[in-house]
């Protein structure tokens, strides 16, 4: 069987992106291409599991240019239309157009264990039996709580923040755990990061990663870390906490968490300063690395 560092399982998609000011414009965004892209960069074994149709195969050629490993099911890309109505960049509201293929445990090819991301939407019960058969199966399992928190209405398409019942399930099985400011607060009711971290631990959360407008937020094992963003600009800003994400996880994989959350906040901040995934290199992170440790 094909081994890997990380596996990410999600959709393809793209959306109409309606920012504060200025023109609206299409994106290919969606979490199954922001992180692998931004973990790729570290020379680990990346893979993507997703859905897609024949017709819609451009979509995954930033996947292909960052040398990531496709597993492709038949299907069909999401698409969404995403809304910031102030300059608050962490306040936007999304619709789904289409919503994309699901994801069952029979998609999953034949890998040796490793680590898993999980970050399809959809309907919950079809993602916790997913993360469940998973974990059955020995992976290690990072979950992003968007797939649960955001919730589409049938009929209008609307995306609203609801609270998930099965968090705390969710949050033990999970090695890691994404969300941002927004998700946090309607998990746990608390509007202060610090809070929120630690209310997700003292539910089972193992390792959580929470970003916001002025940076990110790693919690495990009783300590915190905190690392602000040094972006010029928020023209990149879909795909942040994805962003943060993929890069967390792969240097996380042979680094510590201040180590970790440090170079997913500087590479998240390159990437947010132009639309689409992270384009750069190791070394430009490091600089910016350095420049904001020298700053």
């Amino acid at each position: 069987m094909t081994r890997y560092d990380i596996v990410f399982i999600g959709q393809v998609g793209f959306g109409t992106i309606v920012p504060f000011e200025g023109s609206s414009f299409i994106e290919r965004c969606t979490p199954v291409l922001f992180a692998p892209i931004a973990a790729s960069c570290l020379g680990k074994r990346i893979a993507v599991v997703t859905r897609i149709s024949e017709s819609e195969g451009y979509l995954l050629e930033s996947l292909r240019a960052a040398g990531v490993d496709l597993f492709v099911r038949p299907g069909e890309a999401r698409q969404y239309r995403v809304v910031f109505p102030t300059e608050n960049v962490d306040q936007r509201q999304g619709f789904v157009i289409k919503s994309g293929g699901q994801f069952a445990i029979g998609d999953m090819p034949p890998l040796e264990p490793c680590l898993v991301h999980v970050c399809c939407f959809g309907f919950r019960e079809l993602h916790l039996d997913l993360m469940r058969a998973l974990k059955a199966r020995g992976f290690r399992l990072s979950v992003d709580m968007q797939n649960f928190v955001l919730q589409a209405d049938d009929k209008t398409g609307v995306v609203r923040h609801k609270d998930v019942p099965e968090k705390k399930e969710i949050l033990g099985m999970a090695d890691f755990v994404k969300l941002d400011a927004m998700e946090a607060q309607t998990l746990t009711g608390a509007g202060v990061l610090q809070d929120q971290a630690d209310m997700l631990e003292e539910w089972g959360c193992a390792e959580a990663i929470i970003t916001c407008s002025e940076g990110a937020l790693a919690r495990s094992k009783g300590k915190t870390a905190f690392v602000k963003f040094t972006n010029r600009s928020t023209r990149g800003r879909m795909g942040r906490g994805d962003t943060v994400m993929g890069s967390y996880l792969a240097c996380r994989l042979d680094h510590s968490v201040e180590e970790s959350l440090r170079f997913a906040v500087a590479l998240t901040s390159i990437k947010m300063e132009s639309p689409g995934p992270f384009r750069g290199s190791v070394d430009d992170v490091i600089e910016r690395m350095n420049n904001t440790f020298c700053n």
